[in-house]
């Protein structure tokens, strides 16, 4: 199945990350754990060019703790830190999050001290693709809810200067994706996890693929969760679901798209169990 969302505003915002990042020290780029692949938007890095790069795992405590770890490992190198973050418990963030942008930073800031210039705050702009947690991150390090957050892609629009401490400024900028997605497996992982918007989407065709990626990589896992035999395939999947959950249409017949919008929330919420859906091995 062929999914695009690449609507006007997020073209304008492109245009504007890619102005303003002449004036940033540093990017710090929200990725959600599940998905930390799927979720780099590819343009990245032709965008960041050689500037520092900090990877926020977001939504971490909804991911598959082991496998981020591993993600962590892969992800870490000399211009790149990569940090996991719970962004439903906000204490200490800040203070780690500003000692790991002094640190990607450190070398600049020693040449500056040597010439006699006493160093700015850091300029970081965040970046990520929609609905992977980047206000409500902003929103932690501020220590109040000053932007909008939603459960759905598309709600900031436009670009925001934050300032955090007399170390760090932050440049907030909208959720953005890529014109075309090459890859329909991490098309489908993009939109099951709510990064696109739905109202463009099979739900069902997105259900059944996260189904079938599921009962590959943890056995038991909806069984144990939703009392049905693993073994069914993933449109018999929904059709039970869909019974057991009372979505009926017209002569008792299983409304399996209703069902599938059930579990992909169910999925979104981390209510099945603590997944991830993609593996670092696929990497390697």
């Amino acid at each position: 199945m062929v999914i695009q969302w690449y609507p006007g505003h997020m073209e304008k915002a492109r245009r504007e990350m890619q102005e303003k990042i002449k004036i940033v020290d540093m990017v710090i780029e929200c990725r959600d754990a599940r998905m930390p692949i799927a979720s780099k938007n590819p343009l990245l890095d032709q965008l960041i060019a050689d500037k520092a790069r900090l990877i926020l795992l977001t939504k971490s405590d909804l991911a598959d703790d082991n496998k981020t770890k591993r993600w962590l490992t892969y992800l870490n190198c000399e211009k790149q830190k990569a940090i996991a973050v719970n962004l439903n418990k906000g204490q200490g963030i800040n203070k780690k999050i500003i000692q790991v942008c002094l640190l990607l930073n450190q070398q600049k800031r020693e040449k500056q001290r040597l010439k006699g210039i006493s160093p700015r705050a850091i300029r970081a702009m965040v970046c990520g693709i929609p609905n992977v947690g980047k206000s409500t991150f902003i929103n932690r390090l501020l220590g109040q809810n000053r932007l909008v957050t939603e459960n759905r892609p598309g709600v900031t629009r436009s670009l925001t200067w934050l300032h955090i401490s007399d170390e760090l400024n932050l440049l907030d900028t909208p959720g953005v994706l890529w014109p075309k997605f090459e890859d329909p497996k991490k098309a489908s992982i993009l939109a099951a996890l709510g990064t696109i918007n739905d109202d463009i989407l099979d739900q069902k065709m997105i259900a059944m693929d996260m189904i079938r990626i599921i009962q590959e990589n943890y056995p038991h896992v909806l069984s144990c969760f939703y009392q049905i035999d693993e073994t069914l395939n993933p449109n018999q999947f929904l059709q039970k679901l869909a019974w057991q959950r009372g979505y009926l249409q017209i002569g008792n017949k299983a409304d399996t798209k209703q069902a599938a919008r059930s579990f992909l929330h169910d999925l979104r919420k981390g209510k099945i169990a603590r997944l991830s859906l993609e593996d670092v091995n696929e990497m390697l």
